[in-house]
């Protein structure tokens, strides 16, 4: 198995619950070990950026105005196949349709509020981690 990088953010009805412990305790018994955590407040041009993907979608505002509404706790993700594994510990984007046991079933309130994000390939992996951290930030 390959042992890869990935990103996580946590997101603000996370900080908001004061859950994010609890969310750390799956990914790490999931197998993942966090190499680089900081939280912060994400600014509206980070959050633009950060979602740019989706900025012709209808829930773009909106999203960006919950990403900045509180802060977050972005994260680096490390293990065999971190990426692929940290999705599915994630669980589906809509939490009523996720796994038993993933985060999003346990701890999201709504697929807008669904606590965390994941990178969903190793590029966008990489260009997400670039955004919020140095390679001195993460732990060898």
């Amino acid at each position: 198995m390959a042992t890869e990088r990935t990103f996580s953010i946590l997101k603000p009805d996370a900080t908001k619950r004061n859950i994010t412990g609890a969310v750390n305790a799956v990914i790490e018994k999931a197998g993942l070990r966090i190499v680089g955590q900081r939280r912060i407040q994400m600014s509206k041009a980070q959050a633009e950026k950060f979602y740019e993907v989706h900025s012709a979608r209808p829930f773009f505002g909106e999203l960006v105005e919950f990403m900045t509404s509180g802060p977050v706790v972005v994260q680096v993700l490390e293990g065999d196949n971190a990426i692929a594994k940290y999705r599915e510990v994630m669980g589906a984007t809509n939490p009523a349709q996720a796994a038993e046991g993933t985060i999003r079933k346990t701890f999201s309130e709504s697929v807008g509020e669904n606590t965390v994000h994941g990178s969903d390939s190793a590029e966008n992996a990489k260009l997400e981690i670039a955004q919020f951290f140095q390679d001195s930030d993460i732990a060898a």
